[in-house]
């Protein structure tokens, strides 16, 4: 189902990222992006502490999250991932605010919701890398995000892409955000009920207060029990079951999300999302 305000019948429109791209409104980067980057790599410098990453965040984003740090949940939160760590643990992702490093709040256009991150990997390479969906440019592309492609596809008439890494998205002002921010290895929902769920919360509730006009793609029952945290009359509401394949063919194929979130922006003068990927992935810090 998808749910609009206001509607009206526009033409979905596609933009183009290899010909005009739009400089965000602010730099995305933290001082410390650097130092993330150096924790975040291979080798054997470990993660920093979750506190450290969420001291750094660009302040835009620390100033949406600050309700969450000042309440009780985000002390547990950030001791149970240290410790899981410290026991010798596989957490992933390393760099937890990848999506928020990479897209401004004053520059989302389209929120696109997952559950928790990939907990496996790919000949010796993880899958999770801090956007929801997304994956490395050496990591195949999961059967979930080869059905969002198709979609893609059947929207626009694109080529399938080469690779599954979507930072040209976030790029543009989509914000993947899985709803649980880290998982321990081999182990999916590990990390639920621990206190993500808060924090990203209080991150919907306040980028939903403070913006007009956002399109929220809800894919499936864990997706959708996040629309009370945004009014569906100030924005763009698409629902679907989930691009897996256990519900793909239960009306994720076919719900063309992607041409109306497009129309939308359009209807309120914004640049729409060029959802086609370059050939060579173009991996951002």
């Amino acid at each position: 189902m998808a749910t609009r305000s206001p509607s009206r019948k526009t033409p979905a429109a596609q933009a183009s990222l290899f010909e005009a791209p739009t400089a965000p409104s602010a730099p995305v980067a933290p001082p410390a992006a650097d130092e993330i980057a150096l924790h975040a790599g291979a080798g054997p410098v470990p993660p920093l502490p979750l506190a450290a990453q969420f001291h750094a965040l660009p302040a835009a984003w620390r100033e949406l999250l600050a309700p969450f740090v000042a309440s009780d949940a985000y002390a547990p939160l950030c001791r149970f991932v240290d410790a899981e760590r410290a026991a010798g643990k596989t957490i992933y992702p390393a760099d937890v605010f990848r999506a928020l490093r990479l897209t401004a709040p004053d520059d989302v256009k389209v929120v696109i919701l997952g559950q928790d991150p990939y907990h496996g990997d790919d000949r010796g390479t993880p899958q999770a890398h801090g956007l929801a969906f997304s994956v490395p440019p050496a990591v195949r592309p999961p059967p979930s995000l080869r059905n969002i492609f198709k979609e893609i596809t059947a929207n626009f008439g694109h080529d399938t892409p080469r690779h599954g890494c979507l930072d040209a998205w976030a790029r543009q002002g989509v914000l993947l955000l899985n709803t649980v921010l880290t998982v321990e290895r081999g182990a999916a929902a590990s990390h639920a009920k621990r206190g993500w769920e808060p924090c990203t919360d209080t991150l919907i509730r306040e980028l939903a207060r403070r913006h007009r006009g956002l399109v929220f793609m809800l894919w499936g029952a864990h997706a959708q029990a996040k629309r009370a945290l945004f009014d569906a009359g100030v924005h763009c509401m698409l629902e679907s079951p989930h691009p897996s394949p256990l519900s793909a063919h239960r009306g994720f194929l076919g719900n063309r999300h992607f041409a109306l979130a497009n129309a939308y922006l359009s209807e309120h003068g914004r640049t729409p999302i060029d959802w086609r990927l370059p050939d060579e992935a173009v991996v951002l810090a």
